[in-house]
């Protein structure tokens, strides 16, 4: 089945594989910048040639938003607007590595605060940040930041409030790259001062594929929103680092919309929904007298390796008609039973996010002390689940594997 599709996307698996290499971080600043450029140009090159890049208003299947694009803040003009301020970064996890080494290469004054001595403060120096110089404990970072960018773990940011409020003190910036501590008060207890900006940038992807797209010369898309302007200022000052720290293009958004469709969708078809579905298929295979090697290549390889990347190239309609005439017949007439089946699963879903059950319950796991163990343990369940051992063999076959990737 689909032997067309795998043909189709194999030139998109082989682009999506080209990646630069590393950029050097011991290089002095002005190196930053220069690299900045020269990912700006590489835009500029290969953008698409219709209509003129920039903010603007599109219309989106009837409904009309405005979209913000990096095209309007070019660099010069990046630098000028933050020539005053130090981005504060505190917590360098996921999104504290992208978006801190972004906005380190394009130029812009950061510094970064994690706990003294921690793996965070390991893995910040190797990445380039010299301790007391750009790096700092997390209250000596907050004194000395004028944006201040709370990118700890929603449950870290809940323990550290207390200590962390004091310190952010008027005329300063709060941000944020999720809505959960803010919209979640009543829970996290976090309650911003009320005489700071407070915005939220929230890319669209992981730390990793922030920092990954931004090497390529593109850049992630990413949602921006405003909880408090005090300023007047704060919805451009949102946009303005959401160029900074790697954004393609963005749009807005409301705190609450952010974190009701974040926490949604990434416990629907993003992972929870499409581990479900997987290893429902994978079982049913397995049960009828299927391979291992059979059974994943039909539910999991030939969806990430083959279909997949034609859906998010072309769209749906596209993938469909890259298929074989039986295949499209099939996936047309048995797409609105899966819908009909899983549509009361998604409004429950919806429903346990916006009445804060999925936030209680990620408060408390997160916070245990045994947090990590606990995970863990759950990670290693999926990991030796026969679907994902078969997957290991099954991925070894590929033509660009590489085994220190598993």
């Amino acid at each position: 089945m689909a032997s067309f599709a795998r043909s189709a996307s194999r030139s998109l698996r082989a682009a999506s594989r080209r990646a630069p290499s590393a950029l050097a971080t011991s290089a002095p600043k002005a190196s930053y910048s220069l690299f900045a450029k020269a990912a700006a140009t590489k835009v500029a090159h290969t953008a698409p040639a219709f209509g003129a890049r920039g903010v603007k208003t599109l219309d989106f299947a009837g409904t009309k938003e405005v979209v913000y694009e990096r095209s309007d803040w070019p660099l010069a003009k990046l630098q000028d607007y933050f020539k005053n301020d130090t981005l504060a970064l505190i917590g360098y996890g996921s999104q504290g590595h992208g978006q801190g080494l972004n906005a380190r290469d394009n130029g812009l004054n950061v510094i970064v605060g994690v706990r003294e001595g921690g793996e965070s403060w390991k893995q910040a120096i190797e990445d380039g940040w010299v301790p007391f110089q750009t790096l700092f404990p997390i209250e000596e970072a907050i004194k000395r930041g004028t944006i201040i960018m709370n990118l700890l773990s929603d449950a870290a940011q809940s323990q550290t409030w207390p200590t962390i409020a004091p310190l952010i003190t008027k005329g300063k910036t709060l941000y944020f790259s999720h809505g959960f501590s803010v919209v979640f008060k009543d829970d996290t207890h976090v309650v911003p001062p009320k005489d700071v900006d407070v915005i939220l940038v929230a890319p669209k992807g992981s730390g990793r594929t922030v920092r990954t797209l931004f090497k390529e010369g593109r850049g992630i898309n990413s949602s921006i929103a405003v909880w408090q302007d005090v300023s007047g200022h704060a919805k451009e000052k949102a946009i303005a680092l959401g160029v900074a720290v790697g954004s393609g293009y963005m749009y807005e958004t409301t705190f609450e919309k952010e974190v009701y469709s974040d926490l949604y969708g990434e416990r629907g078809v993003l992972m929870g929904g499409i581990q479900g579905m997987f290893l429902a298929q994978y079982q049913v295979l397995r049960k009828n007298g299927h391979t291992p090697s059979e059974a994943f290549n039909e539910t999991v390889e030939e969806a990430t390796q083959s279909l997949y990347p034609l859906i998010g190239a072309k769209g749906m309609d596209y993938m469909y008609n890259a298929c074989s005439t039986t295949a499209r017949r099939g996936a047309l007439d048995w797409a609105p039973i899966f819908e009909k089946a899983n549509l009361p699963v998604f409004e429950a879903l919806y429903k346990s996010v916006k009445d804060g059950t999925e936030t209680r319950k990620s408060l408390e796991y997160n916070g245990r002390a045994t947090y990590r163990e606990d995970l863990q343990k759950e990670l290693d369940e999926i990991n030796n689940q026969e679907i994902w051992r078969a997957g290991k063999v099954v991925r070894s076959l590929r033509p660009d594997y590489k085994p220190e990737s598993e």
